[in-house]
């Protein structure tokens, strides 16, 4: 693909103009008295030449000010001045977020809707000797849901492991990689925890200890076609296998990094036809979802995953409920009516 011509100076220059004209028609339309208006096209041009803040960066916060300023004007019945900015009390803020949330912002938007009126008034604060308001460091940002995981479904998961080896030339290496695949779908564990392993912690019985986040340790169950897999690789490697030796090496012999894993999933993605979401991390993602499928219990599978809080597992029961509502809609008589 060939590369974009670069704007020249003068494109460049109609571009700021248009981004500039369209920015003091949005400000024309806010509902302040010139003291705050002053104020707000000083706090934008702090935003573009000293935070350097792209102009679709400058005109989400410049946005969600607006929505803000019109809101509390319609609320307070006034154009909005400095002085009534530093009057305004906690719930004022909370009305407008409310406000928000009923025009359907999510968490997300919400955050960063509110984080846009926090720099403003941090601005002023810094700019203007009289203005100070305590009130707006009462209000708590609306958490971000944490996103739900997205897991492989079976057939993927296994799609990507039986082909892992297929892009590799060489033979020890191709059986590293089904090996490292399997044991992160087999066991459920983080790149991190599987590349940290060293030969001696090789699985040799039904089961192997992990250490994980926090130096926490834990057991997990090992399948015998996870053993049978590490045992194949290890057989073919070329490099020493002493105890203290790092169990998954890269072509020169050392510890493996998880970009090289990383890469190679990418390939796999690409020649699977799987989506973006199909990285080595997906493959944990899979094994708790379809656990959880099967019937096991939540606390089962923390302790499986090494979580500290029941609440990040639960977010497995939002994939699970997600896939079984996607089957209702697709398999019941009446849902479609």
């Amino acid at each position: 693909m060939a590369k974009p011509a670069a704007l020249s100076p003068a494109a460049l220059s109609r571009a700021a103009l248009n981004f500039n004209e369209a920015t003091d028609l949005l400000i024309s339309r806010i509902k302040t008295d010139a003291t705050a208006t002053i104020a707000l096209r000083d706090w934008l041009t702090w935003l573009q030449h000293e935070r350097r803040a792209a102009d679709h960066t400058v005109d989400a916060y410049l946005r969600d000010v607006a929505t803000f300023l019109d809101f509390i004007s319609d609320h307070q019945g006034q154009e909005v001045s400095l002085d009534v900015l530093t009057r305004l009390k906690p719930f004022d803020f909370r009305a407008w977020l409310a406000r928000r949330k009923n025009e359907g912002l999510g968490n997300a938007s919400l955050g960063r809707a509110m984080s846009s009126v926090k720099s403003l008034y941090r601005f002023l604060e810094r700019t203007r000797d009289s203005f100070h308001n305590p009130a707006i460091n009462a209000v708590r940002t609306p958490k971000r849901a944490p996103p739900v995981p997205k897991p492989l479904s079976v057939s993927e998961a296994q799609w990507t492991i039986d082909m892992a080896g297929a892009l590799q030339d060489e033979p020890w290496i191709a059986a590293r990689d089904v090996a490292l695949l399997t044991l992160l779908y087999g066991c459920g564990l983080r790149i991190s925890e599987a590349l940290g392993l060293n030969v001696e912690d090789a699985p040799k019985q039904d089961h192997m200890v992990i250490t994980g986040k926090g130096n926490k340790q834990r057991m997990v169950p090992v399948l015998e076609i996870v053993r049978t897999a590490i045992a194949d690789y290890s057989g073919m490697c070329p490099y020493p296998r002493d105890d203290d030796s790092p169990l998954f090496v890269g072509a020169r012999g050392k510890r493996l990094h998880p970009s090289v894993v990383q890469k190679q999933v990418k390939l796999l993605r690409a020649a699977l036809g799987l989506p973006e979401t199909a990285t080595p991390h997906a493959l944990r993602h899979s094994f708790a979802t379809h656990l959880l499928s099967a019937g096991g219990d939540l606390r089962t599978i923390q302790e499986l995953l090494g979580h500290a809080s029941l609440s990040t597992t639960q977010r497995y029961t939002d994939v699970d409920a997600e896939h079984l509502l996607n089957v209702y809609d697709k398999a019941h008589p009446r849902a479609k009516n």
